[in-house]
């Protein structure tokens, strides 16, 4: 008599993407790093690579987004403390980012007097900051604000003085104590409130001087805010009215005499994604916070900040783009599907390759960006910085979910659960392009910048036409791009139009100049010359799509 084995043996089914090296499996990070500026920093990229794309890394992220942050209002006798409880995976993340020196490299030379910015510290940071993403996006959040409020507060030479020491030790402090005590500190920033969103100047929460009101001098603020991003930071930069209009203050959690400060905390936002990290509505019941800049001159003052949080948004979008890819490409090299590995399946070929050339281009114009913020003293990194960090904020943030979308569904039912990362990645990837501006917002900007800044705008034509070179289809991408400039009637309409077409050609001309021609060319014939196309997969009969999915495979290290 036989007895039938009850044992049923699974196969087929891919290694978990994890323990991969997240700088050295990228060549279009690294080919972006070498070219933009930060080369100098590969042996340190290298080795953060190795920590962010490890098992723990990842183990970490999905703990910290599982297990969400918590509330309490209130200490056991009934005293407002208004403290926010983390998982401590959350802890870990913000440690090795902090370590990596996230919230505070690039100001790393303000702690020597003279002291000068390391070559390319912006886009060696960006690198960083890009697999940080991938590790885990929501921490993110306070590294990025850490690392913007920087330019913020050297406007109130005062303020600087007594902060920068706090911020740029690279090291990460919990601890619900006064700034003073602390090793070292992150900030946040409240500035939407509920009936104004992205319209700031309708700001209803009040400022008054406690001593004549003055730069740096003391106010107390009452009102509220719709959305205080962070909670837990150890000061948060605000607006609110004062006597001479909109401006802007620093507000810290402790009062000078040690005693918390009147920031009550009403909720925890329930959102979509980026769960890990807390964001809250808060009313200040006089609370207690210093002016930096004159009174009126708030959004003037704030806006170095939101000019730096959008470069990480673009960044981190790339990075999460890339995130994406990477684990579909690895699924697709792993599994077979009709007696062929799925990569070899050429409708699937396309669209791996479709989607690769998106995350190379956003990568590329992100770390672009980053240079010219290395680079702001000369006039024409200024000009790109200035036209260009819109347009990349908006281009980048946008392609990105509709390419995790389909990243996922290259997965099918193995990526739409949460065991996957790609439904974690799908939910964390709409908050770029809402946070710092959504995309009218970036669009209004550019506008504001045509009318105001013209020479700016030239400057950035004409780079793109000399990079354009001889490439037919780049000149008459130019060309219908200088014809939208010359009919200033319709800008506001064709903002999003303009916008999207800066940001395309920009991204192919970099292309050109510097991808493999199996890349360069398969954008150029599907983003600039080819048929209108609304998915991925489409267009790319003729491209070497091999080369392009061995260029962006995690596993051809």
């Amino acid at each position: 008599m036989t007895t039938r084995s009850t044992t049923h043996e699974v196969f087929n089914q891919p290694p978990p993407f994890e323990d991969v090296n997240l700088y050295a499996s990228d060549a279009a990070l690294i080919d972006a790093v070498e070219r933009e500026g930060g080369g100098h920093a590969a042996a340190a990229l290298d080795v953060f690579g190795q920590v962010t794309g490890s098992a723990e890394a990842f183990e970490r992220g999905r703990l910290a987004n599982e297990y969400t942050p918590k509330l309490s209002t209130h200490d056991r006798q009934g005293r407002r403390r208004d403290t926010v409880t983390f998982h401590p995976a959350y802890h870990t993340l913000m440690r090795t980012s902090c370590t990596e020196g996230l919230h505070s490299s690039v100001w790393a030379h303000l702690a020597k007097k003279g002291g000068a910015r390391r070559q390319g510290a912006h886009v060696a940071r960006a690198g960083a900051f890009y697999m940080a993403a991938q590790m885990e996006a929501g921490h993110c959040c306070p590294i990025t604000m850490t690392n913007a409020a920087v330019p913020v507060l050297l406007q109130e030479p005062g303020l600087a003085a007594e902060w920068l020491p706090r911020i740029l030790p690279r090291d990460y402090d919990p601890s619900f104590a006064p700034a003073s005590t602390k090793t070292a500190v992150t900030l946040g920033m409240g500035m939407t409130e509920k009936q104004g969103g992205t319209d700031v100047r309708a700001s209803t929460t009040v400022a008054e001087p406690v001593a004549g009101g003055a730069p740096g001098g003391e106010y107390r603020i009452t009102g509220h805010k719709w959305f205080l991003s962070a909670p837990m930071s150890d000061a948060f930069l605000v607006l609110a009215q004062a006597p001479e209009g909109l401006t802007c203050f620093l507000m810290p959690r402790f009062l000078p005499d040690g005693s918390v400060n009147a920031l009550h905390l009403q909720r925890l936002k329930d959102k979509l994604g980026n769960r890990s990290n807390a964001s809250s509505e808060v009313e200040f019941h006089g609370a207690y916070a210093r002016a930096i800049g004159e009174e009126g001159r708030g959004i003037a003052t704030i806006i170095e900040m939101v000019t730096h949080t959008r470069l990480d948004c673009a960044v981190a979008s790339a990075g999460l783009m890339r995130l994406a890819l990477a684990n579909a490409i690895h699924h697709a090299e792993h599994r077979t599907v009709f007696q062929k590995k799925l990569v070899d399946q050429p409708v699937m070929q396309q669209v791996l390759a479709d989607m690769a050339l998106d995350v190379e281009a956003a990568t590329a114009l992100a770390f672009r960006l980053a240079r010219a913020f290395d680079r702001a003293e000369d006039a024409r990194a200024s000009a790109w910085r200035r036209l260009m960090t819109p347009v990349t904020k908006y281009w980048a943030c946008k392609i990105a979910p509709p390419m995790v979308a389909e990243a996922m569904e290259c997965l099918g039912g193995n990526g739409y659960v949460e065991e996957a990362p790609l439904a974690r990645l799908y939910r964390e990837v709409p908050v770029n392009s809402i946070w710092e501006g959504s995309g009218n917002v970036m669009a209004l900007d550019v506008a504001r910048v045509l009318q105001r800044e013209p020479a700016a705008v030239q400057v950035v034509m004409d780079e793109l036409l000399a990079a354009a070179g001889d490439d037919q289809h780049l000149r008459r991408a130019h060309q219908r791009l200088e014809a939208m400039l010359q009919e200033p009637k319709l800008l506001d309409a064709r903002g999003r139009t303009l916008v999207e077409a800066l940001a395309v050609l920009a991204a192919a001309t970099i292309l050109r100049a510097h991808a493999p021609p199996a890349v360069a060319d398969a954008f150029i014939a599907t983003r600039i010359s080819g048929d209108p196309r609304q998915t991925y997969g489409q267009g790319l009969e003729h491209a070497d799509v091999r080369a392009v999915i061995d260029r962006a495979s995690p596993n051809k290290v």
